[in-house]
């Protein structure tokens, strides 16, 4: 918590460029805004026109949730604001869509468990294999919230999303490092395994899937987006500027 403004801001942007290779998403259908239709009398189409009006930024407006319960939202909300705080390279988490993302996962295939052994017995596994739940991840991820908020709770007499940013950051690095104990569940397992690579998924997944909004995290690391799939691209413009990072594409500009 000693660093510089400046030293936070560049060792966050390292951090971003590390984990970019990391994503991955499933599918969601994303709410489309329709514009409205404005009709003009005769009289106002004969005035001449008006300068439009600059333009200010890009709003997110995928609202609601499918799987969170409010406190739920609450309390993912202010984790994704303490894991990307507002700065000059990305607006806060929410705003960058990482909760609806999160959200989405969880209420789609993969938090239901698509494919997954759920029938049992649960022994207990090897360490690297690590716990064995008779859980869906969707089960997995509140039932850690709830008992995160229960280790909140005993720690300041407070749940989660009502600790400062200083103190929420801290309590993050104590539950990564296993210095949070739950009940029932490892939570340091539960945040590294589960909720650590959905937030980066969040982060660098194509803008469809609910995050990433604007591509704001591919324009801040140089991404183009989809075109790089292209295999010669990456033989070609390898450590060089790509020369469509500026106005990366998403599947969507491609539909």
């Amino acid at each position: 918590m000693s660093d510089t403004p400046e030293d936070g801001n560049n060792r966050r942007r390292r951090f971003l460029q590390q984990v970019a290779t990391v994503s991955g998403a499933l599918p969601f259908n994303q709410a489309l805004v329709a514009g409205a239709a404005v009709l003009a009398s005769p009289a106002l189409a004969q005035q001449p026109a008006r300068t439009a009006a600059p333009t200010g930024p890009k709003l997110n407006n995928v609202l609601g949730y499918n799987s969170f319960s409010p406190d739920e939202a609450a309390f993912v909300e202010t984790m994704v604001n303490v894991m990307c705080p507002a700065d000059q390279y990305t607006p806060n988490g929410v705003d960058c869509g990482l909760a609806i993302y999160i959200d989405r996962q969880l209420a789609g295939a993969f938090g239901q468990g698509a494919k997954r052994y759920l029938r049992g017995p649960f022994g207990t596994g090897r360490p690297e294999q690590g716990p064995q739940l008779p859980l869906t991840p969707e089960q997995h991820f509140k039932a850690g919230i709830a008992e995160v908020n229960a280790a909140a709770r005993a720690r300041a007499n407070k749940t989660f999303d009502q600790f400062s940013p200083a103190e929420a950051d801290d309590f993050l690095h104590d539950l990564a490092g296993g210095k949070v104990k739950g009940k029932d569940l490892d939570l340091a397992y539960w945040f590294n395994s589960l909720v650590y690579p959905l937030f980066t998924q969040a982060c660098f997944a194509d803008p469809i899937y609910g995050g990433n909004f604007d591509k704001v995290f591919w324009r801040m690391i140089g991404y183009p987006g989809l075109p790089a799939t292209h295999a010669i691209d990456m033989v070609q413009y390898r450590g060089k500027p790509y020369p469509g990072a500026k106005d990366p594409k998403s599947i969507a500009d491609f539909s």
